[in-house]
């Protein structure tokens, strides 16, 4: 299913230049900490001494999960649609960071349960109105699952063909933490009682009843002989958000753009990503650390630092939209900071 995608690293020929460049700012060497790391990686991506974002977007995709009707959720799953009605009023937390940080925002029905007719800011992409109740059968088709991703892959192709170097993930969809907490446990093999949190609020009772129906999900899932297998554990488990997060994923890194990952559910998808495609993880800037357990798991899985420890656990893109001026700052200071030479200042002695 992924063979489409011919996704390799960025050739390292422009590493000691970029290295000499930055030791080359006024700064004691390495005082700029991540942001010097950020900025060698950026570089690096874009091949260039000098990089530039260009239409940067962030892509928030929403879908429905069946098994949120069997009350892995606090919330209803018409939620979802209701959320997604707020993003296109402009009225969430990734609307105001998206503006404030003036990042475009996309919205994208990957298989929301409602009809939103033709909208401004929509991109209607649905697969299906929300997934089957994993708890009993596959969340989706192996069919869908594949459609999912190469619709993901589309949108990220689209963008870039028009200009875009550098695109943001978020996702909306009740119930999808409990996903992401399944995905993780057979990705990584971290314990699922470790995986598993809170999502949008649930209390202790609904947090024991989350792991319950999550154990029995896994047990229908083992039973009928499923393994560790990323894109089986995705059509088992994920919402149609979750993979065509994949796909964009694949999609943007064969494009060679940069990728912000938002935290635990936008990580489950990257998790599957970087599987199928371990290259992508040149491409990623891991935006925050969230408060969700099991996102800890992926982090330590994909051997990766995430820039910001705030404890969000929004979801939305929230967390990317709000690492996006860190990154801008690094390509900033690699481009804009005066040298020893050009200042006329003194290096060490």
């Amino acid at each position: 299913m992924h063979s489409s995608f011919n996704i390799t690293a960025p050739d390292q020929g422009l590493a000691a230049a970029l290295q000499q460049k930055i030791d080359q700012k006024t700064k004691p060497l390495g005082a700029l900490g991540q942001l010097e790391e950020l900025a060698r990686k950026i570089g690096l991506i874009q091949q260039r001494l000098d990089p530039e974002f260009d239409q940067p977007h962030l892509l928030v995709f929403a879908g429905d999960h069946g098994a949120a009707g069997a009350g892995i959720s606090a919330y209803p799953q018409e939620v979802t649609w209701q959320m997604v009605e707020n993003f296109l009023n402009r009225g969430a937390a990734i609307n105001v960071f998206a503006r404030q940080n003036e990042i475009f925002l996309a919205i994208i029905d990957a298989g929301v349960a409602h009809d939103f007719g033709r909208r401004n800011g929509l991109i209607n992409a649905k697969v299906a109105p929300g997934t089957a109740n994993y708890i009993e059968q596959p969340a989706m088709t192996m069919a869908q699952c594949a459609h999912a991703i190469e619709r993901g892959a589309d949108i990220s192709r689209n963008l870039a063909a028009n200009g875009c170097n550098l695109v943001g993930f978020g996702e909306m969809g009740i119930g999808n933490t409990a996903s992401a907490a399944l995905l993780t446990h057979c990705l990584t093999g971290s314990p699922l009682a470790g995986c598993v949190g809170r999502g949008a609020g649930l209390d202790d009772a609904g947090l024991a009843r989350k792991q319950a129906l999550l154990e029995q999900a896994l047990t229908r899932y083992r039973s009928a002989g499923g393994n560790d297998d990323p894109l089986r554990a995705l059509a088992e488990f994920g919402g149609f958000e979750i993979a065509m997060m994949v796909g964009a994923m694949l999609g943007a890194a064969e494009a060679k753009m940069t990728l912000l990952i938002d935290g635990f559910i936008v990580g489950a998808a990257a998790l599957i990503a970087a599987r199928l495609a371990p290259a992508l993880l040149d491409y990623c800037i891991f935006c925050h650390r969230s408060a969700e357990p099991g996102h800890a798991a992926q982090l330590q899985a994909l051997g990766v630092e995430p820039l910001l420890d705030l404890g969000l656990c929004l979801g939305e893109g929230t967390g990317a939209a709000l690492a996006w001026p860190l990154v801008r700052a690094a390509a900033g200071f690699l481009n804009e900071m005066a040298s020893f030479e050009s200042a006329g200042v003194s290096e060490k002695i």
